[in-house]
């Protein structure tokens, strides 16, 4: 192998693979990444066996090959780099690449790119294209809400359900519940879900950040991965094997109180409460009082420490329903507000024991619902 591109282009490639790098695992070959030559350009891939992605940089290639070498350190190397070409070429007999730039010359020890796992990479045509602004968008609403604790795994994952024009996005981990619709530009011929890892899709949400065209979605005639195509990058994910609860189920019928307030203000008013709350398990007070004719209604946001003393932060909101008392995990709070994109918010609550609803104002393709937490008097 013997190749030559930009240092800045190896250096991003190098950055949208590295992610997907296993940190530890008994398989050297899995702290490495794959480098070969494909197509007159130059293949990175990398995977953790859980997650795999591949990314193609233009190359000038003198000479086909692969080699895998340590991630760590060619990513380390490469950004120490001077932003000029990078020639690199594969010594096949000691398997050590070595990098010359400007005056700079390394050679670095890898390992026989037969031993590195195969990606897959999506075959022929097929698959389901989404415009990658609103799948992004979507992801930063649902995967947030997903288990990060590994005893229940099916929580872990994202519920992906395909039917007919529409996408629908749950996660849900035991505590609150976030479910995005996402319209599809075309039909889906037969309707399938599948449950991806939410450390896949956040992956995906990071490295679509330039993606200008669709990003098409494919799973494998197996069922078992999931793989996601944009313009130079593959990023294909194993799938959760199970039955995902059903969501609908969780979802409020009906309610009592519906408070529309300002997103920004809301959010302001508890990321102050998470200051006292932080200390006191996260539990912030919501004291919804409905307007008179002659005063707005409005709700109380409050958070208590034993130690370090409270908060209290007063809201002007549209109230429709009973006077209601509620508490809430504040950091429940913030992580939804931050993500609800809307100016203003909704909070449909039935009592101090029920789940509470936080709806964007004007729009109906998004809905998360948070567990309240129990009101010690």
């Amino acid at each position: 192998m013997k190749i030559s591109c930009l240092q800045e282009n190896l250096a991003k490639g190098l950055g949208i693979v590295g992610r997907a790098v296993s940190p530890r695992s008994t398989l050297p070959v899995l702290g490495n990444v794959l480098m070969a030559t494909e197509a007159g350009r130059l293949k990175l891939s990398a995977t953790n066996l859980e997650v795999g992605i591949s990314c193609w940089i233009g190359a000038k290639v003198e000479e086909e090959g692969a080699i895998t070498v340590p991630a760590r350190t060619l990513i380390d190397l490469v950004n120490a780099l001077p932003p000029e070409q990078v020639d690199m070429e594969l010594i096949e007999r000691t398997q050590t690449l070595n990098l010359c730039a400007g005056r700079s010359e390394s050679n670095i020890k890898g390992i026989d790119a037969a031993e590195f796992p195969i990606v897959p990479a999506p075959e022929g045509e097929g698959g389901i294209p989404i415009a990658p602004d609103v799948l992004r968008a979507a992801i930063q609403q649902v995967a947030f809400a997903a288990a990060t604790d590994e005893s229940r795994p099916i929580l872990t994952g994202v519920l992906a359900k395909f039917e007919q024009e529409q996408l629908t996005l749950a996660a849900a981990d035991g505590f609150r519940l976030s479910v995005r619709t996402v319209s599809l530009p075309q039909a889906v011929a037969d309707p399938f879900s599948i449950i991806i890892p939410a450390r896949a899709l956040t992956e995906l949400g990071r490295i679509s950040g330039e993606q200008k065209d669709p990003i098409v979605i494919t799973v494998t005639p197996t069922r078992n991965q999931v793989l996601f195509q944009l313009t130079d990058i593959v990023l294909v994910s194993q799938l959760i094997d199970g039955n995902f609860p059903d969501f609908n189920q969780i979802i409020p019928k009906s309610r009592n109180t519906h408070t529309v307030v300002d997103t920004a203000s809301f959010l302001k008013a508890c990321k102050t409460a998470l200051i006292f709350a932080r200390d006191a398990a996260h539990i912030s007070r919501m004291h919804i009082k409905p307007g008179t004719e002659l005063a707005p209604g409005h709700v109380i946001v409050s958070a208590t420490s034993a130690e370090t003393g409270d908060d209290v932060s007063e809201l002007d909101a549209s109230i429709e329903g009973d006077e209601v008392e509620v508490a809430f995990n504040v950091k429940y709070l913030i992580e939804v507000l931050s993500v609800v994109g809307s100016p203003q918010v909704a909070l449909d609550t039935t009592t101090s024991s029920s789940p509470g609803v936080i709806l964007p104002v004007g729009e109906t393709d998004f809905t998360h619902v948070i567990m309240p937490m129990h009101l010690g008097r």
